[in-house]
């Protein structure tokens, strides 16, 4: 689900560009009414969506329960007055809306009165048969709630930023070197290391390690914009980063 506004945010993290943010247009919205910061975070919430139904499921709902609780949430998260409930103090997006769902879960939903799908009111359009199937390849193991809506946050950067790169490449007419190059982007190697891929981008060895090392800056470029989205300083983003690579063990 890109974002139409997200080349903005491609450049390396910097104090001009910060303030551009979703989050930080969201939480420097206060108590205005503000249709921009609106439209940040029902942005944002397009792009998160899964880990927490991904929460919601391994909490022992069953897959349409967890479908109408998710998009209920949404659906009164992104009510006109929401804005007014940000807390300054949530810091991430991430930290915000893991405790938003859970005060949701606890005081407001109201099985009685629940009507399927969210009660009518489809907020955002969610692919809910591709969430289950990407649910049911999760880890088998008993992985907390917490934990498995940690790691799939974290997955769904890596994995936003990766597409993004491609993207670039594709927009170059470079996408045969993107797919040779992308196995090398987390410092692993194929089995041939650099041998084949010199041979089939008739390229030297050494041209080969530069563009691994440009496609690795750029990477992380894109990365560090991906996660200036979600917090609510520049600082924050650095410490981020060393924690989601933590929770996925790398």
């Amino acid at each position: 689900m890109a974002l139409s506004d997200r080349d903005s945010s491609s450049k390396p993290v910097g104090g001009g560009q910060f303030n551009t943010t979703h989050w930080s247009v969201v939480l420097s919205a206060g108590q205005m009414d503000s249709s921009v910061a609106a439209g940040a975070l029902e942005q944002l919430c397009r792009t998160y969506w899964y880990p927490l139904y991904a929460y919601v499921r391994r909490q022992g709902r069953d897959p349409h329960e967890a479908q109408d609780l998710t998009q209920e949430f949404f659906a009164r998260l992104l009510a006109a007055k929401s804005l007014q409930l940000v807390d300054r103090s949530k810091g991430k997006f991430r930290s915000f809306l893991l405790a938003s769902l859970n005060h949701f879960l606890a005081k407001e939903w109201n099985r009685a009165h629940r009507q399927k799908r969210g009660g009518g009111r489809v907020i955002l359009s969610l692919d809910d048969d591709t969430a289950e199937q990407r649910y049911l390849r999760e880890p088998a193991d008993p992985m907390t709630a917490d934990k498995l809506f940690e790691r799939r946050w974290a997955l769904t950067l890596l994995e936003g930023a990766l597409s993004r790169l491609r993207q670039e490449f594709l927009d170059a007419g470079k996408e045969s070197l993107f797919e040779e190059l992308k196995f090398f982007i987390s410092g692993g190697r194929t089995e041939e290391g650099y041998a084949g891929v010199t041979l089939r981008l008739n390229l030297t060895e050494g041209a080969v390690k530069v563009a691994v090392h440009r496609l690795r800056k750029r990477y992380g470029e894109i990365l560090r914009a991906e996660i200036a989205q979600t917090v609510s300083s520049p600082e924050e983003v650095e410490e981020e980063i060393r924690y989601l690579f933590q929770i996925l063990g790398k």
